[in-house]
């Protein structure tokens, strides 16, 4: 699976944890660039698609369409 299966509001593992230790993100917004919340803190992270797509391990739950 590649990060271009990656949809808004999908639940994705990043290869590194977050600071408090949470490997569990929420994908808020998709394009040039990835928003991203963590799921343990709530925190926001911005990052380009780039290293999105070398960060990105796989997806742990599909968002309902």
């Amino acid at each position: 699976m590649n990060s271009a299966d990656v949809k808004p509001e999908d639940i994705v593992k990043m290869k590194k944890p977050h600071p408090c230790g949470a490997n569990r993100w929420r994908v808020i917004r998709v394009g040039m660039d990835f928003k991203l919340r963590c799921c343990e803190c709530d925190r926001f992270v911005r990052m380009k698609r780039k290293k999105f797509e070398k960060s990105f391990a796989e997806i742990l739950e599909k968002a309902e369409e």
